[in-house]
């Protein structure tokens, strides 16, 4: 094997398009059913979006400042820039090509039908007038623009539709033009009349229908719609903010000006317009991108939802209620007799939501102090620290304002808990704060006591019924000790002192990680077990990689699990051929962080809210949590083992960076989310069971 970096290691960007590809690869499965077919197009097209926002408008940045620096897997920025244009055309023929010719004619067969304007019957083209005239026509204004001194300040990721005006006759002027911006708010499906179903229109398609209607008297030649994606990685000097909640705002406002890095526009779009709006733009050929279809497929994410189509949707699975935790005993009292493992989404949030509830109204409880870093719209954990807050308790709240796309809402929580008397942290200089944890303080007979939530997901439960996350709720003395002291390090200026069980990032997780990883090496070359498996989103900390081909060349085991990112080649001879790894996509978003090493048979597993990337372990504050208790911790091994059962979901990682179906001749195929779902809805039935057969002596009435 070569010791060339492009030999061991896959390129971040490349890996990352390949993970898109394989929720396109869901959208084209046949065995799924149609509107969860239509919700991972959707889905492809938000990821899409993001990557060109932040992974593409940063390489176009070191590329247009001619940084020739290579990446580990050897490629320059120009030399990436190039690999995934092509890769992304060829992905969105794809995507395309699944949505025209498999989903939207599966739909209309289930009766929810596109309709074109020139599809329209008598009745569906006065409904679609009316909206114009109701909805449109008073709200839209067209914006006359000849070049891009003049040319309209579009909003990121919103659709416009460019307008090209016939010359005025008896004058020798090109072309004329004009934009019509929609907004942020502006509803794209536009409901039809139907006999039956579902009949809508595009937005787009009814403004095209009426444009005339903008330009009395004008001959209007064009109408064409378009979509521009500005850069977003746009870093905020924290070390010289004097104000970080002002800088945050600031960082808002530039991205609504930042240069455009792909032009989405149809097809049919004619040279003259596109090659006005190149030049308004300053958008080169090679980010230009001729959609044969609707622009934006995110937005038809909406149509999943649809009422009355139950056929076409997936089974529901709604969380469960962990049978460890009664709903009607306080959550202290449950946590303080054992540990709490919940694995969400099959066993339900509600238990962190009521622990955090519960606090606040606790006259016992003396202190909350909690990490946000994405929370919901209306958050009751927001508003429950603001109640703890206002009932006179000592509440923190580290708030991160950098979580990224999040900034906006993030900005408005922290306002709200500052009003409410919360002490709130804006984030650290220079980190992320990307560590889940919450710690509760509570006055108790026996003196203070201190209950913890650790978690590898958001404090958001309306993402917690769709990511696979883990959370640990305890009351054990050493990790209670360590949450004060990562507390007390991240809120003040205190260098912490070693945990006693925990590790934190950057400090030592990136340290640990490798300790541990050294250790099974180290066990197999003397001849013992070791074995290593691993569940996380993404792995690109070469350091990271490099232990674990070491480790494989001694003999260990190591399983990973990667949702999305992996820059490892596995199965290398030579370098990393006792290395497994796969991806699994399903309809629930694994994002989970487990990690197992056999350490000599005394079995270690933790959790973690860190990816094995070096923003995580260098720029960013994380935790790892060990799981000590043998209940959860039985069942975390048991649930890495369930995705390596899988045969329906699951791909192989290849070693040039392609990924492969699982092959086996067990039928039916194994889905592990279906398993684990079969499994919380088996604990709860034999737990009701058992509730129902439990003996009651006769007491004798006195």
């Amino acid at each position: 094997m070569s010791d060339e970096p492009s030999s061991r290691y896959i390129n971040r960007e490349l890996s990352w398009l390949e993970f898109n590809q394989r929720v396109l690869d869901e959208a084209c499965d046949l065995t799924v059913p149609l509107l969860e077919r239509l919700k991972f197009v959707a889905i492809t097209a938000s990821n899409m979006d993001e990557f060109f926002m932040v992974r593409v408008g940063g390489l176009q940045i070191l590329s247009d400042r001619s940084v020739t620096k290579h990446d580990p897997a050897g490629m320059t920025p120009a030399e990436q820039l190039v690999a995934i244009r092509q890769r992304v055309r060829r992905m969105t023929a794809d995507q395309y090509a699944c949505f025209m010719t498999e989903i939207e004619p599966g739909l209309e067969q289930h009766g929810i039908r596109r309709i074109r304007p020139e599809e329209m019957t008598e009745r569906q083209s006065q409904s679609a007038a009316q909206v114009f005239l109701n909805d449109i026509y008073p709200i839209f204004s067209p914006i006359a623009t000849s070049s891009a001194e003049d040319f309209p300040r579009l909003i990121n990721h919103t659709l416009n539709v460019c307008i090209r005006l016939a010359p005025t006759p008896g004058e020798n002027e090109p072309c004329r033009f004009a934009v019509i911006p929609f907004g942020r708010d502006a509803r794209r499906i536009l409901t039809l009349h139907s006999e039956g179903g579902y009949a809508y229109t595009l937005l787009e398609d009814a403004v095209s229908m009426f444009a005339d209607r903008f330009f009395p008297g004008e001959e209007v030649v064009e109408c064409t719609p378009f979509r521009i994606t500005r850069n977003a990685d746009i870093a905020i000097r924290d070390d010289t903010a004097s104000d970080l909640l002002a800088d945050m705002q600031d960082l808002l406002d530039a991205r609504k000006t930042s240069d455009s890095v792909r032009l989405a526009i149809a097809a049919h779009t004619s040279p003259e317009l596109l090659a006005f709006l190149q030049e308004s733009l300053d958008v080169p050929d090679e980010d230009v991108f001729k959609q044969p279809g609707p622009l934006a497929l995110s937005d038809f994410m909406e149509l999943s939802g649809l009422n009355g189509f139950e056929s076409i949707k997936c089974e529901p699975w709604p969380p469960q209620a962990p049978v460890d935790v009664d709903p009607n005993v306080s959550m202290f009292d449950v946590i303080s007799q054992h540990d709490v493992l919940l694995c969400h989404p099959y066993d339900s949030f509600d238990p962190v939501v009521r622990m955090i509830d519960e606090a606040a109204d606790d006259p016992e409880v003396l202190a909350i102090k909690q990490t946000l870093y994405r929370t919901s719209r209306n958050s009751p954990i927001v508003a429950a620290l603001a109640r703890a807050a206002q009932r006179g308790k000592y509440v923190t709240a580290i708030i991160e304002l950098k979580a990224r796309f999040d900034e906006a809402r993030n900005i408005e929580g922290a306002r709200l808990l500052e009003q409410a008397d919360v002490q709130v942290i804006h984030g650290i200089k220079g980190l992320k704060t990307h560590a889940k944890i919450c710690l509760i303080v509570r006055r108790e007979p026996h003196g203070i006591q201190r209950y913890v939530h650790f978690g590898t997901g958001n404090y958001n439960e309306t993402t917690a019924r769709i990511y696979s996350d883990i959370s640990l709720m305890t009351c054990d003395e050493e990790l209670g000790a360590d949450a004060t002291s990562f507390f007390n390090a991240v809120t003040g200026y205190s260098q912490p002192r070693r945990y006693r069980k925990i590790e934190a990032a950057p400090t030592g997780l990136r340290d640990k990680l490798l300790e541990m990883i050294e250790a099974e090496t180290k066990r197999k070359q003397q001849g013992q077990k070791g074995q290593i498996v691993i569940k996380l989103n993404s792995l690109v900390d070469p350091k990271i990689i490099d232990a674990l081909y070491v480790a494989s060349q001694a003999g260990v085991t190591v399983k990973l699990n990667i949702r999305g990112i992996c820059c490892l080649r596995p199965g290398v001879e030579g370098l990393s051929e006792n290395i497994e790894a796969i991806s699994i996509v399903d309809r629930f978003l694994e994002h989970s962080r487990i990690f197992y090493f056999y350490h000599g048979g005394d079995e270690r597993v933790y959790i973690s809210s860190a990816d094995w990337m070096p923003r995580n372990l260098d720029r960013r504050i994380e935790l790892l949590t060990p799981v000590e208790d043998t209940a959860s911790r039985k069942r975390l091994i048991n649930i890495l083992e369930t995705y390596f059962r899988d045969t329906k979901k699951a791909r192989r990682l290849l070693p040039d960076g392609g990924y492969e179906m699982i092959e086996s001749d067990a039928q039916p195929a194994v889905s592990s989310q279906e398993v684990l779902y079969r499994e919380a809805c088996n604990a709860v039935r034999r737990s009701k069971q058992s509730q129902l057969t439990m003996f009651e002596p006769h007491r004798a009435s006195e």
